[in-house]
């Protein structure tokens, strides 16, 4: 599926549904929730990129998500929560618009969490034959 450059395509681009937000960024839930208060952080200019955002865009970024995290304490008490940003295709990223993922866990939500983020990579097709770090 190709992307589109032009911002005026991009879903992202507009702020819909927002929960929080600040001069740079909003937070929203996932149209594809994984878990009861899974949202979206989500940088208000058009940028792929994570690491292409300003230290300002990533500032308001990473404040937003310690917002979202004290709002989804109160709002569904999860056990946990997974963070995550797809960077690139090879990593996943589908939306070529920066979006962090809070994703809030809940115990029993899967039958062993063991791993957490490690479990994106199968042991097998891992880098260094699943060497642990």
């Amino acid at each position: 599926m190709p992307h589109a450059p032009d911002s005026s395509l991009c879903e992202l681009c507009n702020a819909t549904d927002v929960v929080l937000q600040n001069a740079l960024a909003y937070v929203r839930y996932d149209n594809h929730t994984l878990s009861r208060g899974h949202v979206l952080i989500v940088p208000k200019r058009h940028v792929a990129n994570f690491f292409d955002m300003s230290s300002d865009e990533q500032h308001a970024v990473l404040q937003l998500l310690g917002e979202a995290q004290r709002h989804a304490e109160l709002a569904f008490a999860p056990d946990g929560y997974n963070i995550g940003v797809n960077v690139g295709e090879a990593a996943g990223q589908s939306r070529m618009h920066v979006h962090v993922h809070l994703i809030p866990r809940y115990v029993g939500d899967v039958p062993d969490p063991t791993g957490g983020i490690r479990c994106v990579l199968s042991s097998t097709n891992r880098a260094g034959g699943g060497t642990k770090a």
